[in-house]
């Protein structure tokens, strides 16, 4: 996407202010403290890295506010891969909180990546997909969290519609896939596919399509995720998902 972006013009903030309605409004948002979430995460992109088995219902805490989400189970039935920020870091740990393993700043542990080859080790593995559920399932809210850009551009025609578009640039602080990502919205102001280059996989660039958007405690979530590849000229190949995410519920937690 080029040079960082601008600051958001009264475009962005109509979108972005109807995004964020439609999901269940920034004051409500403001309120909540902490999430829980029963999800799958599928795919053969885990099995290619050596990871933990997928397609396994898992739970995760999350707080709302700052970038946190521990996920059980992990490794072993019982286990818990922990993620957090200031500083960067992993841990797994036992039900009881007791640290089996621990790592500080996980992302410039990962090697050169190849698809097909390239393995993980088990910190590796719990870094990316905590980051991933974490930044998935606080946007489109992160967005306005302190150094967040956001501007318009240009919108997109797929399949017979017009989706407008949001460009989120993440500052350094905020473990992500990368800093720039583009995010497309239908007509109702619903995600219907996120583009970004994550540079833990050699900054290959994914069309990530979100589907069945439900709503859980007054806020809405895509219920049904597929991360596919697209070519230079932003077309996805559909007919291959690396990764799955499957959404069974969301509890929310206030203040």
């Amino acid at each position: 996407m080029g040079a960082p972006l601008s600051q958001p013009s009264p475009g962005t903030n109509e979108l972005l202010r109807n995004v964020l309605d439609a999901h269940g409004g920034p004051e409500n948002w403001s309120r909540v403290g902490s999430f829980s979430t029963k999800f799958t995460i599928g795919g053969p992109f885990w099995s290619w890295r050596g990871g933990p088995e997928a397609d396994l219902p898992r739970t995760a805490d999350l707080d709302a506010q700052r970038e946190h989400i521990s996920m059980t189970p992990f490794l072993a039935p019982e286990g818990v891969a922990v993620f957090d920020v200031d500083p960067e870091r992993v841990t797994i740990q036992t039900p009881r909180g007791e640290v089996v393993e621990q790592r500080l700043d996980p992302r410039s542990s990962f090697p050169p990546f190849d698809l097909l080859t390239t393995k993980w080790d088990a910190i590796q593995v719990a870094y990316f997909a905590g980051y991933a559920i974490w930044n998935y399932l606080t946007q489109p809210f992160s967005f306005t969290y302190p150094s967040v850009e956001v501007r318009e551009i240009k919108p997109w025609d797929e399949d017979g519609q017009t989706w407008r578009r949001l460009a989120v640039w993440f500052p350094k602080a905020n473990a992500n896939h990368n800093a720039e990502q583009v995010f497309y919205y239908d007509a109702a102001f619903m995600l219907r596919r996120m583009d970004y280059s994550p540079e833990v996989t050699g900054n290959a660039p994914v069309a990530h399509y979100t589907h069945d958007p439900e709503t859980f405690d007054g806020f809405v979530f895509p219920t049904h995720r597929l991360v596919h590849l697209h070519d230079a000229n932003g077309i996805a190949d559909q007919s291959f998902a690396a990764i799955t995410v499957d959404i069974d519920r969301v509890s929310v937690h206030r203040h």
